[in-house]
């Protein structure tokens, strides 16, 4: 029975860095045998993060997010999932806010408050998160990090890849204005040699999650 892998996009550019590289990783993982369902954040109906009604708390919904929005058939679909792929460009930092949102609903619907079993999640997960920037890789390593524990506790065991460095426009002498903080050409080689390899990377990994 082929596993099924949930994809997530949290990036709003489609056919850029992040959706690039969460393609991949789902290839890697089709590849492998698995069925992927992929949902795109930006193009989902209108969601929140959480609102904080505790309804994940009650014996009834235990462990499950009841809030109704656009979020909801992501949160069914992780949850019925064998492996989860997330990808979000880095912005002021951060990730987006459309990652935070789905993050903190997907976080707290199996956060108890109990000291014994502070995690109601009886069916983790692998879980891939990959992120993107303009900046550096190395600039990012604590902000991962903390990710990386709080959805190994949560969700299943967290693996990482950051492409940091990232070519942001196919041509930046056509804008009007200016960025003179960037080398274009050095964008763009790195785009040519080094993106390549992070493409592999991701493909590798999406693969090694279903095997």
């Amino acid at each position: 029975m082929s596993k099924n892998v949930v994809v997530v996009n949290a990036g709003p550019r489609k056919g850029w860095n992040t959706d690039t590289l969460v393609s991949e990783a789902a290839r890697g993982a089709e590849e492998a045998g698995a069925t992927v369902q992929k949902f795109d954040l930006y193009k989902l109906e209108r969601f929140t993060g959480c609102i904080s009604c505790f309804g994940c708390k009650r014996e009834k919904n235990k462990g499950r997010c009841i809030y109704k929005d656009g979020l909801k058939p992501v949160l069914d679909a992780i949850r019925e999932a064998d492996a989860l792929i997330i990808g979000s460009p880095n912005y002021l930092s951060e990730l987006t806010a459309s990652f935070r949102a789905l993050y903190e609903r997907l976080i707290f619907q199996s956060l108890t408050y109990t000291r014994e079993n502070p995690c109601c999640n009886e069916r983790p997960i692998p879980v891939l998160l990959i992120m993107t920037s303009n900046a550096p890789e190395d600039m990012y390593a604590g902000l991962l990090e903390g990710y990386q524990r709080t959805l190994s506790a949560f969700v299943g065991p967290t693996d990482v890849l950051v492409a940091g460095d990232t070519l942001q426009v196919k041509d930046y002498s056509k804008l009007d204005w200016e960025w003179t903080m960037f080398d274009p050409a050095a964008k763009q080689q790195r785009h040519e040699t080094v993106f390549p390899q992070q493409r592999q990377a991701a493909f590798e990994k999406g693969a090694a999650l279903v095997r």
